[in-house]
């Protein structure tokens, strides 16, 4: 295993890129039905009766996948995992252009800001901007994650 990325080792301005992931049609709709069954993002028919114009992946879809392919990069790299304690949440979350089935999504994230824990000396926090490109290196959603990352024992 690699060696622990923790708290101390982390600088403001670095960046990481994840992905890719390709959407899926079928996944579009599954996620849609179970989570957010709003006909746009069900049927190419009650798409085009709206803004969207065509089948659009829900906007919560959207942020899953950008968690799953965050996470399958840390699991790339072992020493961030094990340095993880989890999230205190997002701030800024958007969603600036609609997925679709067939869009190739990528992402980035840079470290923007971090603190130690007054109450918890074991971790510190720190909050990175995340962005998610589509095929065409347009941005599609952006969010601000505040998480909690294990400091080096003393």
């Amino acid at each position: 295993m690699s060696d622990i990325v923790y708290f101390e080792d982390i600088q403001i301005g670095e960046t990481h890129s994840f992905g890719p992931h390709n959407v899926s049609r079928e996944d579009v709709v599954r996620f849609a039905a179970e989570f957010d069954p709003q006909p746009f993002h069900l049927s190419d028919k009650a798409a085009a009766q709206t803004h969207f114009g065509s089948l659009s992946a829900s906007g919560w879809h959207t942020a899953a996948l950008c968690m799953k392919m965050m996470v399958a990069n840390w699991q790339q790299n072992p020493g961030i995992q094990a340095a993880s304690l989890g999230a205190l949440g997002i701030d800024e979350l958007r969603w600036l252009r609609p997925v679709r089935p067939g869009d190739t999504l990528r992402g980035t994230s840079e470290t923007v800001e971090k603190k130690a824990s007054r109450s918890r000396p074991e971790m510190g926090i720190i909050k990175t901007r995340v962005t998610l490109f589509n095929q065409n290196d347009e941005p599609v959603f952006t969010m601000n994650p505040i998480a909690m990352v294990r400091t080096r024992p003393v």
